[in-house]
């Protein structure tokens, strides 16, 4: 027992001997590129004058240490990895508002941290406003020593989805948060984007097994990739190794990712298709201009770009049906549960927002660890009023099960992210699109759970439907549980989880200096929500959402209404006199310009009136033999009367000629 002990304090030291730092020096600046071949883009962030950025390689155990300067010159910026724990290191988990303020233009921020217990596929990228959409983003890859897939591969690729748009998300945004958006109808990208650009090559080598490492870095919508004629087996999932599973066809959301096993042929005769289609459910006016792109699997460059192939999107795996391989404690109840709906409305201003429980989320003008941490004591800090009205925080007990019930009241998919955490996926209920009202969680309806549940840290809820998940609040830290399509973020939908903040004043390392520095520079780093360090419980001049829209009619709808009523009077006077005014008789009109003697010409008509009787009876004029009426329309009778069978209104128009010629 002694020498095993001895042993796996060895294999510790060894592990710690042999971890390295990766220290990476990146300027964040503006440039100019063609990533879809079809309109270059002068507002693209770049690294260090680059793009795309780069792909973090480190191994288990390894420390990593990232500079970042802000050159943008006009924006903020931050940089979040997405999907790692950072244990007793709040500080680092990049949310401005949350663990962090802001890095303004002409600054700098040390992130250092390490990756002690994750292993897998993750990814990074800025977490303000958007910005990770106009291409600050990249793979952060976690090598595991102990991969128990390891001996099924032979060589691992990296491939990284997107949208793509031609205009900036600071652009997109202020037409999209407008008064002329009152559905919040998302703007629509323009393409789709492979490692960074449409229409990309992956070389491969005949007879071999790839790990794929595929991440849905967009901000938008959901993809389905497949490979012509190969099959993918799915392995791991947002760093979670699973049972393997064969499909043709993988459905991933922003922020998913998806390890799989690809084989190739031995025969090299052919390149394939690898197809990217979008999700068209999730437009709300799909007039996306290339919707499906397709990709090149090249076994030999002289074979030529592949053709387009057609997938059956209905064959893709239900990530809801995964295995973990790992042996994770199963949650069968839970200690806390927090209910949020998801609602899309306007407020007052006319701007279609996003909402938790009729709350729309609002940054606080401290950051909440910065709350946390100079809150007076523990006792305070346990107060969930300190943390703002509109960041929509929950304070979590330690070790405590949480389980979080989320009703997608919206007609619309959502792919939500946890940050800090994995979940176990209890229940997700269908797809209820075309039901005529949202079908909510009902706990007291029975359900099986599964014996061991699919863990991992970004879900999809099915429109008009829901989810449940469970986690273990055993990490300390604030963090963030939001949709992760950028629009709805922006619009407010996410909530804050203040776990254990005991254990956060008791294990979070020192802040450094130049994170105190950044949040001095735009405001502080102590006090509530409201930045009031003196009462906690002051929150007199906190960040909070627009008001409401009252019900009943506002000033100025009224004022609207009475305008637009008295429009509506005037107009259909204006129609009312217009149509009761004289209208001049052609006849006397012409007869008038021609200077024709009327009174001879009534005597004229008279006499033709009397012929005309005297030859009826004669039969000279004859019945229509449809209906038996006489011919005896007075305009064309009045054209007969009149000699040479010319009208006087034809006679009006030759002499008219005449004088023009004239």
């Amino acid at each position: 027992m002694k020498f095993a002990s001895s042993l796996l304090s060895l294999a510790s030291l060894s592990s710690l001997v042999l971890a390295e730092t990766h220290h990476f020096q990146w300027n964040a600046t503006y440039l100019t590129e063609n990533p879809d071949g079809l309109a270059e883009v002068s507002d693209i962030v770049g690294c260090n004058g680059a793009y795309p950025w780069p792909t973090i390689n480190v191994t288990k155990g390894d420390r990593v240490v990232i500079d970042l300067y802000n050159g943008l010159g006009v924006a903020n910026t931050s940089i979040h990895f997405h999907g790692l724990f950072q244990h007793h290191n709040n500080k680092m988990d990049g949310v401005p508002g949350l663990t962090q303020c802001e890095i303004p233009p002409g600054e700098s921020f040390t992130y250092n941290f390490t990756v002690p217990d994750q292993v897998g596929t993750f990814w990074y990228h800025s977490h303000s406003k958007g910005q990770y959409m106009d291409g600050m983003r990249g793979a952060f890859i976690i090598s595991d020593p102990e991969n128990p897939y390891a001996e099924k591969y032979d060589e691992e690729r990296v491939i990284q989805l997107s949208e793509w748009y031609h205009d900036n998300i600071t652009t997109l945004t202020k037409s999209f948060l407008n008064v002329f958006n009152p559905t919040g109808a998302e703007p629509i990208p323009q393409t789709l984007l492979m490692n960074g650009y449409m229409n990309s090559t992956l070389d491969v080598e005949p007879d071999k097994t790839y790990l794929l490492r595929i991440i849905n870095v967009g901000g938008f919508v959901s993809q389905y990739f497949s490979v012509e004629d190969h099959n993918l087996t799915i392995v791991a999932v947002d760093g979670v190794y699973v049972e393997p599973n064969e499909t043709e066809v993988v459905y991933i959301t922003v922020a998913q990712r998806y390890d799989v096993l690809l084989k190739t042929k031995k025969d090299t005769s052919k390149n394939y298709a690898m197809m990217q289609l979008t999700d068209m459910t999730m437009l709300d006016t799909p007039t996306i201009i290339t919707a499906n792109v397709t990709n090149n699997l090249q076994y030999d460059a002289s074979n030529g770009w592949p053709e387009e192939i057609e997938v059956d999107i209905e064959e893709f795996f239900d990530d809801f049906w995964l295995t973990p391989v790992h042996d994770y404690e199963t949650y069968d109840d839970y200690d806390h549960q927090i209910t949020i709906d998801v609602v899309m409305d306007n407020l007052n201003n006319g701007i279609n927002y996003a909402f938790f429980n009729n709350i729309t989320y609002v940054a606080p003008k401290v950051p909440a660890l910065g709350t946390v941490l100079s809150a007076p004591n523990d006792t305070v800090s346990l107060q969930q009023a300190i943390y703002g009205s509109n960041t929509h925080s929950f304070v979590l007990q330690k070790d405590e099960i949480v389980e979080i019930v989320l009703n997608n009241n919206d007609t619309g998919k959502h792919p939500f992210h946890l940050h800090g955490h994995v979940f176990q996926v209890v229940e997700r209920g269908p797809n209820y699109k075309t039901a005529s009202d949202p079908v909510n969680y009902n706990e007291s309806a029975p359900y099986t759970p599964r014996d061991k549940p699919m863990v991992r840290d970004t879900l999809y809820a099915n429109p008009q439907s829901y989810f449940v998940i469970r986690f273990k609040a055993d990490n300390p830290g604030v963090w963030f549980f939001h949709c992760h399509i950028e629009w709805h973020l922006l619009q407010g939908l996410a909530i804050v989880l203040v776990e254990d903040p005991a254990g956060i004043r008791a294990n979070e390392t020192a802040l450094p200096e130049d994170w105190k520095d950044v949040c001095n520079s735009c405001g502080g780093h102590v006090g509530n929500a409201a930045n009031n360090s003196v009462d906690f419980f002051n929150l007199a001049g906190e960040n909070v959402q627009v008001v409401n829209l009252p019900a009943g009619f506002t000033t100025k709808g009224i004022v609207a209404l009475v305008f637009s009523c008295i429009s509506g009077v005037l107009g259909c006077a204006a129609i009312g006199i217009y149509g009761m005014a004289d209208i001049p008789n052609m006849e006397e009109k012409v007869i008038q310009d021609l200077d024709i003697d009327e009174r001879k010409l009534l005597e004229e008509m008279d006499e033709q009136d009397n012929l005309e009787e005297s030859n009826s009876s004669s039969g000279r004029y004859s019945d229509d033999g449809a209906n038996g009426k006489r011919f005896s329309d007075d305009v064309n009778t009045t054209s007969k009367r009149y000699s040479d069978d010319t009208t006087p209104i034809q006679e009006y128009h030759e002499l008219e000629d005449v004088d023009k010629k004239s």
